[in-house]
């Protein structure tokens, strides 16, 4: 080894700790950015060189270090199941949050629910069956009014919801459709900077945020290829591969009312459904399913025209089988609209106590049998407040499976990100002490190097020189 040898030996030493300084302070200047993924430098010694003859050189030390490029401490195992409890945590929650609002909406058991509101219908029929003048008549008018219009505002809700919910969904598709450009974009850029020798780190770090947002709002699931992309795919069909990405569309009802079920298609083959088993709008899709197919939302404005349907058939049943005060036969009592939905059909008949039937016919003017028999709807197994009242609690029991469903897949989100998060992010304690590192070995090596410097200043202006 020559001596200019140990200069270069140094020098290795001190690029390698620089470099190893400048990735230490890369690694604080993102603690907090997120998405970051915590990176070290990669070193290897660089051994002497080898010499060929038929002696033994003699001694041949080390030619120093050489820093092959900066490893990213990423793991793509924990980043394909971060993607996968993402898809099923979003789903759940998107489904449990629809159910839960649905359920806020209808305010059951409160004193504001319909169902409070339909014993207060059932008990004023009683007032009136006990003393049928026309201040009981006028309580009876009125809490019918209130109670068709909080069925008919009920139904409006649900309704109102759904539409927010289907347009959400075709904004979610358009999201993913723009996400998928970007990481196709940025498969390129990373695979030509890996081919090229180039860091991509940063990059890499760009598209696994979009593809955690993408895998979770439309269920994704992602390999990595050998080439350094990221391959992402729904329902087995590649929605990115390499730098190329596909776009998806939706059809199917707009509002509540309409027939059929919201259907993904790919862009390019519009007649093909996509199963939606995963993320929000998986979850989003099945709130806003067909009743029969288990969508809660669906479910809930069903129920509100059930109500309203059971209670115009009660009612107007048993007062068209009494007589007025006048002896007129009894009409109906509430008129439903068939031509849309009986939630937003009711309308009371009567305008006042000459226009209500309480009594039975034969039974005199002061009979109130009638309105005995209406206020007892209130109590029987078959009667609307049965109806509306058997759905709330089967109704509660979804609800409360779907939100303890999306419990226990956000803990499932919650411990993969965890066990992600340990392994890749910054730590500010631990790269404090490497910046130490690196910096005690910065010095060690300019140490070696000014010895060396020191060592051929000797040789160089001193050899030679006797007697000084």
């Amino acid at each position: 080894m020559s001596s200019f040898a140990g200069l270069r030996l140094a020098e290795s030493a001190l690029s390698a700790a620089r470099a190893g300084m400048t990735v230490t302070g890369q690694n604080i200047a993102n603690q907090t950015t997120s998405g970051y993924t915590r990176q070290r430098v990669a070193q290897t010694p660089v051994s002497a060189p080898g010499l060929s003859g038929v002696w033994k050189t003699g001694f041949g030390a080390g030619a120093g270090v050489a820093v092959t490029g900066v490893a990213r401490l990423g793991d793509n195992v924990l980043d394909a199941r971060v993607r996968d409890a993402l898809s099923t945590s979003g789903f759940w929650s998107a489904r449990a949050s629809a159910a839960s609002q649905a359920e806020n909406t209808m305010a059951e058991p409160t004193k504001d629910g319909l169902a409070a509101n339909l014993n207060r219908f059932w008990s004023g029929w009683s007032d009136l069956a006990n003393t049928p003048d026309s201040a009981a008549a006028q309580v009876v008018l009125t809490d019918a009014s209130v109670l068709i219009g909080q069925i008919a505002a009920g139904y409006q809700a649900i309704a109102g919801q759904w539409t927010d919910l289907r347009g959400q969904v075709d904004r979610d598709v358009a999201d993913v459709n723009a996400a998928a450009g970007q990481v196709a974009a940025l498969n390129g850029k990373i695979r030509d900077a890996l081919n090229a020798g180039r860091n991509a780190n940063e990059l890499i770090d760009q598209r696994n945020v979009l593809a955690q947002k993408i895998s979770t709002t439309v269920g994704a699931t992602g390999v990595v290829e050998a080439d350094g992309t990221l391959t992402l795919r729904v329902d087995g069909n590649a929605l990115v591969s390499g730098d190329s990405s596909r776009a998806l569309v939706t059809s199917g009802p707009r509002e509540i009312e309409d027939a059929g079920r919201i259907v993904v298609a790919w862009a390019d083959r519009p007649g093909v459904a996509v199963p939606m088993t995963g993320g929000v709008i998986g979850g989003t899709i099945s709130a806003l399913a067909p009743a029969a197919d288990g969508g809660s939302l669906a479910a809930v404005a069903a129920a509100y025209n059930q109500t309203a349907t059971s209670l115009a058939t009660a009612v107007n049943d048993l007062h068209r089988g009494g007589v007025t005060s006048s002896g007129a036969p009894g009409g109906d009592f509430f008129a439903l609209d068939a031509t849309g939905p009986a939630a937003l059909g009711l309308r009371v008949v009567p305008t006042g106590l000459d226009d209500l039937a309480l009594a039975a016919p034969g039974a005199g003017a002061k009979d109130t049998t009638i309105a005995d028999r209406i206020s007892a709807l209130g109590t029987s197994a078959t009667g609307p407040s049965k109806t509306w009242t058997s759905f709330v609690t089967g109704f509660a029991v979804t609800v409360a499976g779907d939100l303890q469903r999306a419990d226990v897949a956000d803990m499932g989100a919650v411990a993969a990100v965890t066990a992600q998060q340990s392994n890749a992010s910054v730590d500010g304690d631990e790269e404090t002490v490497n910046l130490l590192t690196y910096q005690t070995a910065y010095q060690a090596a300019a140490r070696v190097l000014t010895a060396m410097d020191e060592a051929l200043d000797l040789l160089i202006n001193r050899t030679g020189l006797v007697g000084r």
